[in-house]
């Protein structure tokens, strides 16, 4: 099976949050299985940075844009550590930027013309590259057109006809919305931008394009799949997906263990592993307190977080905790990230309150990231809504039991610590609902007393998660499941069509 995966995102090449991990890994999972699978991306100014090897194939192409033709050309790479290959749009004047999608907190007012253009560029990139595919898998917003042009103008395209598509939503919360004008710029037909296909609300939508054209629709976790279509996470394209909804499911993400695993992880104080756990996390948690400048204390429950500081992530729940129980409780906090000025404010007056016990760093660390997972002894991810989330599956391997909300993948990967569970040996976290404070420093103050008084419970819970197996090898199986299906789809819709 022959797959060109799209997506605006890479790692290591250039990365704004999970897409970029996701399609940086999954990739060379279905390699290992057999599938004849390339990447292709925006040529942002960040992959000339990332330190991999670029080769120009001097090959140019021109894409119409809205009355003009815009020239782009392609290099190509290898995911690391594979023969993965990856080819990359270059067209300087859209993607050689400071950032992939915003500067200064601001969109670029262009995006709509910038992923158009990209979206177009992948279709061409197939002739030019004489690429035998059977599949195009679409990700996220940037890529939403590229199904609707594969339906409207390749169809009939000799080498394009037999070619299904598959988009997944990594998050259904940014979606692509612009201008109702700017639909010129897609160079589709006016008669497409109706409340059925392209427009939404009077706006030109690419998630819902790439919803309504795709052969079949993936999001990142089952419940999330589930989720997506109520009004409480559907975020206005419930009825859409609901309208599709046969053709939804969803996919756990997974972890690539080359990266996150405790056992070979470089950047930690000390290595471990789930023989190994106590004396290699008690290192690494005394090597945390003294980098964040923490008191050295190896009994005082040590509590984490890393990632985006936005009210989607529940910070307001995580702060509001630390102001009630920083005063009188016996907790360190270690904070990492970026985000919404109003928390980095809010944190920073916690730190310099309680130095000893509150670490906050507003940045982005990937060597700190690491030593949070492997030094903490609770990982927190209270999300408002989590499609699928990463930190917790790499905190259940670095034996940092996750307090997380029930919510999208949280909820498919972390089973609460009860008396039954415990019993049955599947306990690996703490879980709570209802998204308020309340609930969640119930439940926090639930694992806490677990780690101070019930020790075996403890390790047993930590055992439990670390040995569990979230790499890329049975979510990539899956997949190849989905690319078949949709192929099948794909192909009966076509024969419906010519009969």
């Amino acid at each position: 099976m022959n797959i060109v995966l799209a997506t605006s995102e890479v790692a290591p090449f250039a990365k704004t949050g999970g897409l970029a991990d996701v399609c940086g890994s999954l990739p060379i999972a279905l390699k290992q299985r057999g599938l004849d699978i390339c990447v292709i991306m925006p040529a942002f100014r960040q992959i000339h940075s990332s330190g991999m090897p670029l080769r120009d194939l001097n090959i140019e192409f021109d894409v119409p844009i809205s009355g003009k033709v815009v020239s782009g050309k392609l290099l190509e790479s290898r995911l690391p550590g594979s023969d993965v290959p990856i080819y990359f749009i270059a067209q300087d004047d859209y993607f050689s930027r400071p950032e992939l999608y915003v500067e200064s907190g601001v969109d670029y007012q262009d995006n709509c013309e910038r992923f158009s253009f990209f979206s177009r560029a992948v279709l061409e990139a197939i002739r030019l590259l004489d690429l035998p595919v059977d599949l195009i898998h679409c990700n996220d917003w940037p890529t939403g057109l590229i199904p609707a042009y594969l339906d409207i103008e390749y169809a009939k395209t000799p080498g394009y006809e037999q070619i299904a598509s598959l988009y997944t939503i990594h998050n259904l919360a940014y979606q692509g919305v612009f201008w109702h004008w700017d639909m010129l710029l897609t160079g589709l037909d006016w008669r497409h931008f109706n409340w059925r296909q392209m427009e939404h609300h009077g706006q030109l939508n690419f998630m819902k394009t790439g919803i309504v054209f795709a052969d079949s629709i993936s999001t990142v976790s089952r419940r999330y799949a589930e989720e997506i279509q109520t009004s409480e996470y559907g975020c206005g394209l419930e009825e859409t997906l609901r309208y599709r909804g046969d053709v939804v499911s969803g996919i756990m993400n997974g972890v690539d263990y080359r990266v996150w695993n405790p056992a070979t992880d470089d950047l930690l104080q000390r290595q471990y592993d789930a023989e190994t756990f106590v004396e290699g996390k008690a290192a690494c948690k005394r090597a945390l307190q003294q980098e964040l400048g923490l008191a050295d204390e190896p009994n005082t429950p040590l509590l984490g977080f890393v990632g985006r500081l936005a009210e989607q992530k529940g910070i307001e729940l995580i702060v509001e905790t630390m102001r009630n129980w920083l005063p009188g409780h016996d907790t360190q906090w270690a904070i990492l990230g970026t985000g919404e000025q109003r928390y980095h404010e809010a944190l920073a007056e916690l730190g310099r309150q309680f130095p000893q016990h509150c670490g906050v760093r507003l940045e982005f660390s990937n060597k700190l990231a690491h030593q949070i997972e492997a030094g903490v002894d609770v990982f927190l991810m209270p999300s408002q809504y989590e499609p699928s989330g990463l930190n917790q599956l790499y905190s259940l391997k670095y034996g940092a039991t996750p307090v997380v909300r029930k919510t999208g993948g949280l909820a498919d990967t972390i089973t609460d610590a009860g008396p039954e569970t415990l019993a049955a040996g599947t306990a690996n976290g703490y879980v709570f609902e209802p998204f308020d404070p309340g609930a969640f420093a119930w439940t926090l103050g639930r694992a806490l007393d677990c780690y101070r008084h019930r020790t075996d419970e403890w390790r047993a819970i930590i055992e439990n998660g670390m040995r569990q197996d979230w790499s890329w090898s049975a979510s990539a199986e899956k997949y190849e499941q989905l690319y078949e299906l949709t192929l099948h789809r794909h192909r009966s819709a076509d024969a419906s069509a010519r009969s």
